[in-house]
């Protein structure tokens, strides 16, 4: 029920029924996740904590709540934190995407790019949807100066997703950097034709036009 209100953004209403769950069922951690969830949804992230520390003490192995209290530790930028709860999700089986790609941007935050790196790639591999781990992988290439694999991910992120307007922008760069200045340019392009404020491929395109003189 709770979650039928959740989708339907009736706040309110999610929050009584899930108070009158934890009411009833005072020992069930289920319901202080999903408030815990609830709260974070809405940026209350330190009070969200409150509740997934509670079902913690009634189950120590609830994978969903060490994720949960992952993802509130990372919204307020204790990132040392966050990586650790979602180290202990993993080895109490949450063992999804959307865990390495939560891991490989606590790395990211922490400049630590060599070691974000397994982590986008594995969340690209168990979904091959899931653009956003593959471009945060490519990121990580082109900062660590693997700039030709770097450049084959940009492209792979286009042909997945042509609205990608920083994946366009990237894969320019990366084409400057092999002096492809052509094609470097028609990358540019694209971003702006998708985001005409995009002011990096704005600056690119107009760099990349003075050397083509």
């Amino acid at each position: 029920m709770e979650q039928d209100y959740f989708k339907k953004g009736k706040l309110e209403e999610t929050a009584k029924a899930l108070e009158e769950q934890i009411e009833k069922e005072p020992g069930n951690p289920v319901p202080y996740i999903n408030y815990g969830n609830l709260l974070s949804a809405v940026h209350e992230h330190e009070k969200a904590l409150v509740f997934f520390e509670k079902a913690l003490e009634l189950d120590s192995e609830a994978g969903a709540a060490l994720y949960s209290t992952g993802i509130a530790f990372y919204q307020l930028e204790r990132f040392e934190e966050a990586r650790e709860f979602f180290l202990k999700a993993m080895e109490k089986g949450v063992n999804e995407g959307d865990v390495h790609f939560m891991l490989g941007m606590c790395f990211v935050q922490k400049e630590e790019q060599i070691r974000a790196l397994p982590h986008f790639l594995r969340a690209s591999e168990m979904n091959e949807n899931d653009i956003e781990s593959l471009f945060q992988y490519g990121l990580c290439l082109a900062q660590l100066e693997q700039v030709k694999q770097a450049k084959n991910v940009f492209l792979t992120v286009t042909e997945k997703d042509p609205g990608h307007a920083d994946a366009f922008y990237n894969l320019g760069v990366a084409c400057v950097y092999f002096n492809e200045l052509d094609a470097a340019n028609h990358a540019f392009s694209k971003a702006l034709s998708i985001q005409p404020d995009h002011y990096l491929a704005a600056n690119g395109k107009k760099n990349v036009e003075n050397k083509m003189q």
